[in-house]
């Protein structure tokens, strides 16, 4: 287990019910770091839908808090889902690291050996291109960069590109990563809301709106008064985590 998993080993508090609200009629369901894992995130969404068939609400949305690929093994087709799913559902899906290492590997030497490092070799592999096969430790950049343009599809560039990196509702605020204390939200860097982790992690700020974040995984979901952690590792755990919020209440559909 990798020793940034094991140092923050946290147990969710029994009663996660806290004085932040989301507007009137709305439900979220806030999905962590899905990382390849379509497996879990097919689970998942059955479970989204049984739970708003029986218990219906005017505005059911879904947040997904981006590192969609790498790592696992079906990061094409977590794409391919959420693409779909987005013309019969409300969803919000922000960037995290992951995705724009991808995207910045199209021209970048650096970041291409770092996204192929961390997982990059896996979402191709999903995509049917198996590294063994194709020799990509012995291509040139610019090789590997037209294998990579030309078997992920287009649509699914596209839809990388449009991520944004935050999303709002009431008293909370989604990032993939985290945000910069002491520096206003909307004033936030790109960079830190998908990549920070100090001094984010060990800050006790009142940050204006609680912070819903994953990127750093956790055993368990973590609950502080100022931030709220549902990164459980899935890829390496099989936990895929969805907290869900309506009016000032607090639950939770898988890893608890």
């Amino acid at each position: 287990m990798p020793s940034f998993i094991s140092k923050r080993l946290q147990s969710a508090k029994s009663d996660i019910s806290r004085s932040a609200y989301i507007p009137v009629g709305q439900r979220l369901y806030v999905v962590g770091d899905i990382h390849g894992r379509a497996d879990l995130l097919a689970a998942m969404q059955a479970q989204i839908d049984n739970d708003v068939k029986a218990r219906p609400c005017a505005e059911p949305i879904e947040v997904y808090l981006g590192d969609l690929i790498d790592r696992g093994p079906g990061s094409a087709s977590v794409l391919g889902e959420l693409i779909k799913r987005q013309t019969t559902h409300r969803i919000i899906v922000l960037s995290g690291n992951h995705e724009r290492m991808l995207l910045e590997a199209l021209d970048d030497d650096q970041m291409l050996a770092l996204w192929l490092k961390h997982g990059g070799r896996e979402t191709l592999s999903s995509y049917g291109l198996h590294g063994t096969e194709v020799g990509l430790a012995d291509m040139a950049a610019g090789d590997v960069r037209r294998l990579i343009t030309t078997t992920i599809p287009s649509n699914h560039f596209s839809f990388l590109e449009a991520l944004p990196y935050s999303y709002v509702s009431g008293d909370y605020f989604f990032a993939h990563a985290g945000i910069r204390p002491k520096v206003p939200l909307h004033a936030q860097n790109p960079n830190d809301l998908i990549w920070i982790r100090e001094p984010f992690l060990s800050s006790s700020s009142n940050h204006g709106l609680i912070v819903v974040h994953g990127h750093t995984p956790v055993i368990k979901p973590e609950f502080l008064p100022n931030r709220i952690n549902i990164d459980t590792g899935a890829y390496l755990t099989g936990k895929l985590t969805c907290l869900v919020l309506e009016a000032d209440k607090l639950s939770m559909l898988g890893a608890t």
